[in-house]
């Protein structure tokens, strides 16, 4: 049975969350909301991607 990585589903959960906050920005025009969410989306993004390496090295994935 397939068990549910929690760290994974956290990371997942705040990019889609940075995804909306990118159409929130453009729908209220402002270019500092727009990057900013961008760079966390990246930010997180990476370090979603760096953990699951990190869990399939240990073993755990």
């Amino acid at each position: 049975m397939n068990q549910i990585k929690w760290p994974l589903l956290a990371f997942a959960i705040a990019a889609a969350l940075c995804m909306m906050g990118i159409g929130v920005a453009i729908a209220e025009r402002s270019i500092i909301g727009i990057i900013g969410a961008i760079v966390l989306l990246i930010f997180v993004m990476g370090f979603g991607f760096k953990t699951k390496k990190n869990m399939r090295e240990k073993g755990l994935l």
